[in-house]
């Protein structure tokens, strides 16, 4: 007899269908598992075998093979643990093998019958419905897996507790469904004394999710700043938090199906690898700019990190995924992220305070700055100088303005470019491109005028000149103004800063 039970392989952010099959024949005793099995889908021919000694089950003395199809894909992961139990419990005549076609199945099983989590489980679950089908899973997911609406989820605790569900001799509890956790705010923008033309560009930069690039010498507020943004980014729609959280389902850190509405903050220390920043492994996991996907990458100490590391996010930067290719997989995971990042400008990190600068400046900074590319550079589109904070400054009051005053615009400056690029695909002014930019972002004549004169005088490139027409569509937007004028476009040049030549 042949048991067939459904499962998936994940591939980056896509579950592949992957069909056990269990034929129990006869011939020398024996667990064979053929189909392209990694070390730990191998081993679970052991953890089957200890789950059902410890539900009082022998396995038969015959000859038992179990085929995960289609045989030339790799299968990754512990998740076949679970359904390999029960295809072979189907073969056994133990379960009905009928029942079992209207599920699809994932989960670990521990050596007494536990059922215990395995990453993923939320890309099983809108397999699932893609398929009409309901999903078995461990009890601790029943949550994460009901975010995929209208799946029937039968969540197990154990692999008893599972059989006597299916055969009807108990009733296991529907998962309730998961709620979206309150998002952290973070510093508010009171803390932040002086620095008005940083605190205007980090506004900017929520608005239009623009990149930001910070630079100044250490103590002036750049770690502060970058902080206290996500309390002045909206929150996630429900399918961009079910997006978010899917990629957290594949690395394995959704913990108990606790979905957040807060948008991504990634701060990878600057000893980062390039497979950690942006994926890649031995099971070719997201990296950072992955896990940022629709929120905030921020890169303190910038030419600290690696210079290959740092060329590795050009592509992702321009376009909003990152593909990694390995010998035995190719996977694309998504990267629109906001990359905000902080400098010193050179090693001392005192350039511009004589009593400070050790005795190599300036060349100490050309050398410093130098480890940063020009093209990283081009991709960021506003370029602000954070000078130090006196004293005096830090004696004053704080701001009336607090996060809460400047999320409201940045909420407004949001809902005019969501209205505007309703059915485009995109979802901000940073993705403008094409007839889409040429449409909404293209100045008035003394704007275009002014654009063109700035263009040649500091030697744009197509990329620095598209992002600056980006960059004054989102002022506009923060201005209540339905075009681009003059004033948008100068303040959005006053960001700008050319790449270093040479």
């Amino acid at each position: 007899m042949v048991a067939l039970v459904s499962t998936v392989a994940y591939l980056g952010l896509e579950a592949r269908p992957v069909e056990v099959q269990c034929q129990v024949a006869p011939g020398m005793p024996g667990f064979t598992l053929v189909g392209l099995p990694d070390k730990a889908v191998g081993e679970s021919r052991q953890r089957v075998s200890a789950a059902l000694t410890a539900m009082g089950l022998a396995l038969p003395p015959k000859r038992i093979t179990i085929n995960l199809s289609p045989a030339d894909l790799p299968k990754e992961g512990s998740h076949y643990d679970l359904p390999i139990a029960l295809a072979l419990l189907a073969a056994m005549g133990v379960i009905d093998a009928e029942q079992l076609g209207d599920f699809v199945a994932v989960g670990e099983l521990a050596l007494d019958g536990r059922v215990i989590p395995s990453p993923g489980v939320l890309l099983a679950a809108l397999h699932a419905s893609a398929l009409d089908k309901g999903l078995i899973c461990p009890a601790a997911q029943g949550t994460e897996a009901r975010w995929a609406e209208g799946v029937p989820v039968v969540a197990a605790p154990n692999l008893i507790s599972l059989l006597n569900h299916l055969k009807g001799l108990q009733v296991l509890p529907s998962p309730e469904p998961g709620k979206a956790d309150p998002p952290e705010r973070g510093p508010d923008l009171r803390q932040v004394k002086g620095q008005e033309v940083a605190r205007r560009a980090l506004e900017i930069a929520a608005a239009g999710s623009h990149n930001l690039l910070m630079s100044g010498p250490p103590g002036a507020g750049k770690s502060l700043l970058a902080s206290c943004l996500p309390g002045i980014l909206p929150e996630l729609t429900p399918a961009e938090a079910l997006e978010v959280s899917m990629i957290s389902s594949v690395a394995g850190t959704l913990e108990e199906g606790r979905i957040s509405r807060a948008r991504p903050f990634r701060a990878p220390h600057h000893s980062a690898s390039m497979a950690a920043l942006t994926g890649g492994g031995l099971k070719v996991r997201p990296g950072e700019v992955s896990m940022a996907h629709l929120g905030v990458l921020f890169l303190d100490e910038l030419p600290e990190f690696q210079r290959a590391v740092l060329d590795s996010l050009r592509q992702p930067l321009e376009t909003g995924e990152i593909s990694v290719a390995r010998a035995n997989a190719h996977v694309t995971y998504p990267a629109r992220v906001q990359l905000v990042a902080a400098m010193n400008p050179c090693r001392c990190g005192y350039l511009s305070d004589p009593a400070l600068a050790c005795s190599r400046v300036p060349k100490c900074a050309a050398d410093y700055q130098s480890k940063v590319s020009g093209p990283l550079l081009d991709r960021i589109d506003l370029h602000v100088e954070v000078d130090p904070v006196r004293a005096v400054d830090l004696a004053l009051p704080p701001p009336k303005e607090g996060s809460a005053e400047v999320a409201q615009r940045v909420a407004r400056a949001r809902a005019v470019q969501t209205a505007r690029l309703s059915g485009t695909g995109k979802r901000t002014n940073a993705e403008l491109d094409g007839d889409l930019l040429e449409t909404h972002a293209t100045p008035d004549d003394p704007g275009r005028k002014l654009l063109m004169q700035a263009a040649e005088a500091m030697h744009l490139s197509a990329r620095g000149y598209t992002r600056i027409l980006r960059v004054a569509r989102t002022i506009a937007d923060l201005a209540g103004s339905a075009e681009v004028g003059r004033v948008h476009v100068a303040e959005a040049l006053s960001y700008r800063r050319q790449p270093p030549r040479g």
